[in-house]
């Protein structure tokens, strides 16, 4: 968001070897800024073995980034993140997980890796901003001298809620050219530019997890295998034997391994106790939530109880709630009706119309 009147500035775009990132350099270099690409390598040797092609991780990846730069006019360099990944991301996604929350490691690379660390290492060599290919947008508003982070455009691709945990002096040196384009406008910029990853498919996987077995990585990263214990019952009964704690979530049906008289979920872990208690659906739904961890960015303080909208996950559709701020680091959420499968670990993020006020992590 820095004055882009003086072509002598210039950015760090985020190339991760995608279409909407190819795109994000292109239109900076065409505002006047004076670019670089940059690909982060944020893991082991070992570890880029196990990707393919739904993730954003492999070779090809970095050969497909490194093209579309040379096609730009642009140098591109590998910067090796992996050890601050390790630590921030991959260590804190299998903790929440052996504490029987359900992370979303996603928002933790945002936090910690590209507008953390890369802008960080943006600064340090010069450069004014970094540019990255989120669907987004960013706003200065000179009545509450802030930085505001909006929804983008493309609601289909929209991902405000991961970036909730951006800081005003992030938000001032963070460029999102794709806030005001669809998907399909993006991939024709890069079809009309002859870039060779126009039609290239989006990752969806978790980078480190491509095969999105999650207890089997945890297992192979801590070398502990995840002991069996007992499903019980609204009432403590047991049901019946399951297969280590980490391999069940929040609100999940299938793969439980019961024979049950009726549809059973998944609604509590209890690490302690090593028990899954299972519940009927109607158990699954709760119309309050706390959140810890929390970052606001359209405010310093909520005061008082403030009418906004939640997500409660990625692709939860945003309820009409009341959210107060209850302690410095502490939001209490109470929604107009009664939510389903709020898990804990999973991020809050509230809004004001297209607006991002703030979020946190639910307790």
């Amino acid at each position: 968001m820095v004055d882009t009147n003086n072509a002598a500035k210039k950015a760090v775009i985020a190339m991760s070897g995608g279409v909407d990132s190819s795109v994000a350099a292109l239109l900076m270099k065409n505002k006047g800024y004076q670019c670089i690409g940059a690909t982060l390598k944020l893991f082991t040797d070992d570890d880029i073995n196990r990707c393919n092609e739904r993730t954003c991780c492999s070779f090809d990846d970095v050969q497909d980034a490194k093209q579309v730069a040379y096609t730009l006019g642009m140098p591109h360099y590998v910067f090796n993140f992996s050890d601050e990944f390790r630590y921030t991301v991959i260590k804190r996604f299998v903790d929440a997980y052996l504490n029987g929350a359900t992370p979303n490691p996603c928002i933790d690379c945002n936090r910690f890796i590209k507008f953390q660390k890369l802008i960080h290492r943006t600064m340090e060599i010069g450069y004014d901003v970094l540019a990255t290919g989120h669907y987004a947008r960013i706003e200065y508003d000179s009545g509450s001298k802030r930085y505001l982070l909006k929804k983008a455009f493309d609601k289909a691709k929209e991902q405000s809620y991961v970036l909730y945990a951006m800081t005003q002096e992030q938000l001032a040196r963070t460029e999102f050219p794709l806030g005001e384009l669809t998907k399909e406008q993006v991939r024709k910029i890069a079809e009309e530019n002859g870039f060779i990853n126009a039609r290239k498919r989006d990752s969806q996987d978790i980078c480190f997890v491509p095969d999105s077995d999650y207890a089997s990585f945890i297992e192979s990263y801590t070398g502990i295998k995840s002991p069996k214990g007992y499903f019980i019952g609204e009432n403590g009964n047991i049901l019946g034997e399951h297969q280590g704690i980490i391999r069940y979530t929040i609100g999940q049906r299938k793969g439980l391994g019961l024979a049950l008289q009726r549809p059973m979920y998944v609604c509590e872990k209890d690490v302690e106790t090593n028990t899954v208690k299972l519940c009927e659906n109607s158990g699954l739904f709760h119309r309050e939530l706390t959140a810890s961890d929390i970052n606001l960015i359209a405010t310093d303080k909520l005061t008082g109880r403030v009418r906004l909208t939640a997500k409660i996950r990625y692709k939860h559709p945003e309820q009409y709630c009341y959210a107060e701020q209850i302690g410095e680091d502490k939001l209490h959420v109470v929604f107009d009706e009664p939510q389903r499968a709020i898990a804990k670990g999973q991020a809050l993020v509230l809004y004001d119309g297209d607006t991002v006020v703030g979020g946190g992590t639910v307790d």
